[in-house]
C-alpha cells in the first residue's frame, strides 16, 4: 500500500508539471525513477490484454498491463490537474516571476540528474543532446496559432499534447499554446468540467499514448544513452521558454486575449530578484530530493 502511495504523490508532481507551460511531466518522471515503468506499461496495452479482458481473466489483465501502479499514477495526476487549476491560473496572474524562478530552478538541476544518468558520452549522445536542445529551442520561438474547437483539431491537440507530456523537456501545456488552445482546454474546460471539448482531446490522448509509447520504448531499450541525451537536451532547450523575466505579447482573438509570444530581458537587482533566485534555489532543492528519494526508494526495492 505504501509503494501506490508513493505512486499517487509522483503522478500528483507529474500532473502539477503538465499544467505548467513550459515545464513537463515526463521530466519528473523521469528523475523520479518512474519514466521507463510508466512507458512499459501504456504500451503493455495490446491485443493481449485485450483478450484477457475480453475472457475476464482480471488478475492475468492488471498483471500484464501493471494496472495497479497506473491507477495509482494517473489518480495522482487528475487530481493534481483537476484541483490545481484555478490555483496556478491565479498564481500567474499575481506572482508569474516567482512561479517561473521556482520551475527554472527545477527543470535547471534536472538537466544534471538526467544527464548523469547516461553510462557513456560518444560522439551519437552528444549529437542527439545538441539535437534535442535545439529543436526545444525551436519550440520556444515558435508563433502560436489561432484557436480552434473543431472535433478532428482537438482530436490532433491530445495526441500532440499527450505525446510531448511524457517527453521530458517538452512541455504539453506549451504545445496546446503553439496549437492555440491552451486556453480553450486546460483552463476553460477543466474548470467548467465542458465534455464537448475535453472528450475528443481524452479521445486523441488515448490513442496517441498508447501508440507512442511502443516507439519510445523500443528507442529506449535499443539506444538508452542516445535516448536519454536527446531527452537531457529537451530540458535544456525548454529553460527559454520558463525564463522568469519576460513580457507576453498578446493579441485579441475576437473576444480572447491570447499570449503568443515573449519578450525576454534581464533582471533588475531589486526585492523582487532576491526573493525570484531564493524560489529558484528551491526549485533547484526540490529535484534534488526527489532524486535522493528516489534513490532510496530503488535502494530498498
Amino acid at each position: 500500500m505504501k509503494e501506490y502511495i508513493v505512486y499517487f504523490i509522483k503522478g500528483a508532481a507529474v500532473g502539477v508539471a503538465n499544467i505548467i507551460p513550459g515545464v513537463s511531466g515526463g521530466t519528473i518522471a523521469l528523475i523520479t525513477g518512474i519514466f521507463e515503468r510508466l512507458i512499459n506499461a501504456i504500451k503493455s496495452f495490446d491485443l493481449k490484454a485485450l483478450r484477457l479482458l475480453l475472457k475476464g481473466d482480471w488478475k492475468a489483465f492488471a498483471s500484464e498491463t501493471d494496472l495497479y501502479f497506473l491507477i495509482a499514477l494517473f489518480s495522482g495526476v487528475v487530481i493534481a490537474i483537476v484541483s490545481l487549476a484555478r490555483i496556478f491560473d491565479f498564481l500567474f496572474q499575481s506572482y508569474p516571476v516567482y512561479i517561473w524562478s521556482f520551475f527554472f530552478g527545477l527543470i535547471l538541476a534536472s538537466v544534471y540528474f538526467v544527464g548523469k544518468t547516461v553510462e557513456r558520452w560518444r560522439t551519437s549522445v552528444y549529437i542527439n543532446f545538441v539535437v534535442g536542445t535545439a529543436i526545444a529551442l525551436m519550440f520556444t520561438f515558435l508563433t502560436p496559432a489561432s484557436e480552434n474547437s473543431s472535433f478532428l483539431y482537438l482530436v490532433l491537440c491530445g495526441v500532440v499534447a499527450v505525446c510531448s507530456m511524457i517527453l521530458p523537456g517538452l512541455s504539453g501545456s506549451f504545445v496546446l499554446i503553439l496549437m492555440g488552445n491552451y486556453q480553450l482546454v486546460a483552463i476553460e474546460a477543466i474548470n467548467n468540467r465542458d465534455l464537448g471539448i475535453l472528450l475528443p482531446v481524452l479521445i486523441g490522448a488515448v490513442g496517441g499514448l498508447i501508440a507512442f509509447s511502443h516507439l519510445l520504448s523500443w528507442v529506449f531499450k535499443s539506444y538508452k544513452d542516445q535516448t536519454i541525451s536527446l531527452l537531457t537536451g529537451f530540458i535544456l532547450g525548454s529553460l527559454g521558454v520558463i525564463w522568469p523575466w519576460k513580457t507576453a505579447i498578446e493579441q485579441t482573438f475576437g473576444d480572447k486575449i491570447k499570449v503568443i509570444g515573449y519578450d525576454y530581458f534581464l533582471p533588475q537587482m531589486n526585492v523582487e530578484f532576491f526573493i525570484a533566485v531564493v524560489i529558484m534555489i528551491i526549485g533547484i532543492a526540490s529535484i534534488w530530493w526527489m532524486e535522493k528519494n528516489a534513490e532510496m526508494v530503488s535502494e530498498e526495492a
